[in-house]
């Protein structure tokens, strides 16, 4: 048996906390477990692991043995991936989450032709307009809309995400239309309480000058959907991102405000993943083909 087969089984028996463990996860007997460890222990002059008739744990030695072992491992795994990558096909899994409504609207027909025309690749999808861990929820990508804090992560613009002021013209037929950003005060502003400032509109004018107003509402929500409906409905003003409210803008039931204005920080719609040097062929296969979608996106065509 070759030392990688040694070292995995070395490997397993830690993870599982016990050879029996170990035998189980690799269907071999207990007794082929623990030879082969030993004869690992033999080739490096050094004992791994302590053994009771219970437990098994680590020495001192075992302990660094076990961590670069294991890295090592998984970068020999990460070379044998790339290189079948290169010889055939893409192939493996890519867990992916995006924003609902953004998602559903516009990069459905992107995610279903990539599973079409990479059938080996494993995609697994989801849906979800909460602030995903990326490392702890064990994603390779998440879509991520707004503007990025310094992190470890990498990320790649695809595109631009104004948020807008609008309402129907129903609502502005009654009640008028904000001529100055510090005349939303007087409104019903919808709010969308998943933003940490729902309360508040920075902007910046033509001009570059900076400013913000407070807003005040009898609604809020974290779901931008059916703040866009309320909108629509009537009850008052919204600010959302424009994959909200892009279409409903198109048929006339909704009509930007304060159009001279644009919120402040931008937002952009950026694919974050985590480094690495070798990116696999399906990863960026995928993030390219999530970038041309993105191209299309009605407002950035129009930019």
């Amino acid at each position: 048996m070759d030392q990688f087969s040694r070292i995995s089984m070395f490997l397993s028996v830690v993870d599982n906390g016990s050879f029996a463990g170990a035998a189980r996860e690799l269907g071999i007997s207990s007794s082929a477990v623990s030879k082969q460890v030993q004869n690992l222990e033999h080739e490096l002059k050094v004992k791994l692991l302590n053994r009771t008739t219970r437990q098994v744990s680590l020495t001192e030695e075992g302990a660094v043995y076990f961590e670069r072992a294991g890295r090592a491992l998984v970068d020999l795994q990460e070379a044998k991936e790339q290189i079948y990558e290169l010889r055939s096909n893409p192939r493996g899994p890519i867990k992916v989450s995006l924003p609902i409504s953004l998602g559903l609207k516009f990069l459905t027909p992107a995610i279903v032709s990539f599973a079409r025309d990479y059938p080996e690749v494993e995609l697994n999808v989801s849906l979800d307009d909460r602030h995903v861990d990326i490392v702890a929820e064990d994603y390779d990508l998440v879509l991520r809309i707004g503007s990025l804090p310094d992190s470890s992560l990498v990320a790649r613009r695809l595109a631009s995400c104004p948020l807008l002021i609008c309402a129907s013209p129903a609502y502005l037929k009654q009640h008028g239309t904000p001529e100055t950003p510090e005349e939303l005060s007087q409104h019903n502003v919808l709010a969308y309480t998943r933003n940490n400032a729902s309360n508040d509109w920075r902007y910046q004018s033509a001009d570059g000058k900076p400013g913000h107003v407070s807003l005040k509402g009898t609604f809020k929500c974290d779901a931008g959907d059916i703040l866009c409906q309320s909108a629509i409905a009537g009850l008052g003003i919204v600010i959302l991102p424009v994959f909200y409210i892009a279409t409903h803008l198109v048929s006339g039931e909704l009509q930007v405000i304060l159009p001279e204005y644009e919120t402040s920080p931008q937002r952009e719609i950026h694919a974050v993943f985590r480094p690495n040097p070798y990116m696999s062929t399906r990863m960026r296969l995928f993030v390219d083909h999530l970038a041309k979608a993105c191209r299309e996106l009605p407002w950035e065509k129009k930019a």
